[in-house]
C-alpha cells in the first residue's frame, strides 16, 4: 500500500506519526511539505526539518519536486492531506480514490459563521460536493465532525485523529519520584495569548492563596499579554507563588512537566487540538483542563485520566485543582492514569496501525471498528452540551 501524506511543513507534532510510517511500509511513504516552514514558528523553537527524513519531499524546491507531488497525489493508494492546496488531490476526488482530509475544526470564531454565504460556498466546493466519494475526516477536534456536519459533509465519514508528539517511556515509580514535591508544582505552559487565557491562572492562584493552600505555579511562555500576567501577579502580592519564566526549548518544557504535579490547560474554543496536552499527560501530570480544547473530550475521561471544566468557569477550575491538592494519591492516580492513556492508545505508533488497517478495510469495502482513540468514529456532538455529554457519570 501506498500512503502520501500531504501538509505544509514537517513538525514534530507530525515526526512521530510519519517516522513509524517508514518505518513500517518504508519507501511506499512519503511526506509532502508544499511550503517552506515559517520564520515565526522558527523564532518560536521549531525545527527546519525539510531535507532531514528520507521520506520527505518538498514540493517547493523545485519543478521536479512539484510534479512528483502531483503524480504521488494522482497515484498513492491513500493520501492523508491537512494543510496543503488542493491541486495535489483535484484528480484523485474526480477518479474516486481514497482520501482523507485532515482537520481541525473549521469555525473556531462561532458556528454562526456557516451563515456567511461566502464561507458557506468556499467550503461547499470544498467539501460537501464530495459527500458521496470516498472522502472522509480525521478530525484533528472533537469539534470538527459537528462543524463539518453544519454543511451536510462526512456525514458517518469522521474519524478520531489529532496531533501525535513523540511519546516518551518512563518508569512510573522514577517519574512520580521527580514529583515528590514538599510544594505541589503547578505548571502551565503555551504562548501568553487572550485564546489561552492566563489571566485565569492567576486568578486561579489568588483563589488558592486565599483558602490558605500550599502550592507553586510556573508559567513557560512569551506573548502579548506577558505585562498584565505580570501585572495580575503582583496586584494579588503572588510573587512568593507564581513564576514566569519565558521561552523554553521543547526538552525544557518536558523537564519541567515531569516535575510538575498539576498541568492547567486553559484555552477557549480557539484552541485546535492543543499538544501540550499529549506532552504533559505522557509526563505524568494530573491534567485540569477547559471542555473547549478540541483535544480534551478525546483525550480525557473525566475524573480518570483528567478533570475537565466548563470553559471559562472560574469556580470549576479552583475547585478541581482544590480536589487535586486536597488529595495527593488521586493526583498520583489521575496522572499515572494520563501516562497509560498515551503510551497505550494515544500514540503514532497506534496511529499508524490503525489507519493503514482503516484503509485496508475501506479499500475492500469491509468494515473495521475501533472502540475509542485513533480511527474510531467522531460522534457528531453539538458545542453547546459538550461538556455534560464528556463529564455525564
Amino acid at each position: 500500500m501506498r500512503i502520501t501524506f500531504f501538509s505544509n511543513f514537517l513538525n514534530h507534532h507530525q515526526l512521530s506519526f510519519c517516522i513509524e510510517m517508514y518505518n513500517l511500509i518504508g519507501e511506499n511513504f512519503k511526506f509532502v511539505a508544499t511550503e517552506p516552514i515559517h520564520e515565526e514558528r522558527l523564532k518560536m523553537g521549531y525545527e527546519d526539518m525539510s531535507n532531514m527524513y528520507p521520506f520527505s519531499l518538498n514540493t517547493y524546491s523545485n519543478s521536479e519536486n512539484y510534479l512528483e507531488g502531483i503524480k504521488l497525489g494522482n497515484e498513492s493508494d491513500v493520501v492523508i492531506i491537512g494543510a496543503a492546496p488542493d491541486i495535489f488531490i483535484k484528480n484523485r476526488l474526480i477518479d474516486n480514490k481514497l482520501t482523507f482530509r485532515y482537520s481541525e475544526r473549521i469555525f473556531k470564531k462561532g458556528q454562526w459563521r456557516v451563515l456567511n454565504p461566502r464561507n458557506f460556498v468556499s467550503l461547499f466546493f470544498k467539501h460537501t460536493q464530495y459527500r458521496n466519494k470516498s472522502l472522509y475526516m480525521l478530525c484533528a477536534s472533537a469539534y470538527t465532525a459537528c462543524d463539518f456536519a453544519l454543511i451536510n459533509a462526512y456525514k458517518d465519514k469522521t474519524y478520531k485523529w489529532g496531533y501525535f508528539p513523540a511519546v516518551k517511556e518512563f518508569d512510573l515509580d522514577k517519574l512520580f519520584l521527580k514529583k515528590n514535591n514538599s510544594v505541589p508544582k503547578i505548571l502551565w505552559v503555551g504562548r501568553l495569548l487572550k485564546l489561552k487565557h492566563p489571566e485565569h491562572v492567576i486568578k486561579l492562584a489568588n483563589e488558592l492563596n486565599k483558602h490558605g493552600y500550599n502550592f507553586t505555579i510556573d508559567i513557560i511562555g512569551t506573548g502579548v499579554m506577558e505585562e498584565y500576567i505580570k501585572n495580575l501577579i503582583n496586584k494579588y502580592n503572588l510573587d512568593d507563588k507564581v513564576k514566569i519564566y519565558g521561552f523554553m526549548s521543547p526538552d525544557m518544557v518536558r523537564e519541567h512537566m515531569e516535575a510538575a504535579n498539576i498541568y492547567l490547560f486553559t484555552s477557549d474554543y480557539n484552541e485546535g487540538w492543543g499538544a501540550v496536552l499529549n506532552e504533559s499527560m505522557n509526563s505524568g501530570c494530573a491534567v485540569v483542563a477547559s471542555h473547549a480544547i478540541g483535544s480534551v473530550p478525546f483525550l480525557i475521561k473525566h475524573e480518570e485520566n483528567g478533570l475537565i471544566y466548563k470553559n471559562g468557569n472560574l469556580q470549576q477550575l479552583y475547585e478541581c485543582v482544590k480536589k487535586l491538592l486536597e488529595d495527593s494519591s488521586l493526583c498520583d492516580k489521575i496522572g499515572k492514569a494520563a501516562y497509560i492513556t498515551l503510551s497505550k492508545v494515544w500514540n503514532a505508533k497506534i496511529a499508524v496501525d490503525r489507519i493503514i488497517k482503516l484503509s485496508d478495510s475501506l479499500l475492500k469495502g469491509e468494515k473495521v471498528y475501533f472502540k475509542d482513540g485513533p480511527c474510531s468514529k467522531a460522534k457528531i456532538i453539538k458545542q453547546n452540551v459538550m461538556y455534560t455529554y464528556i463529564t455525564r457519570k
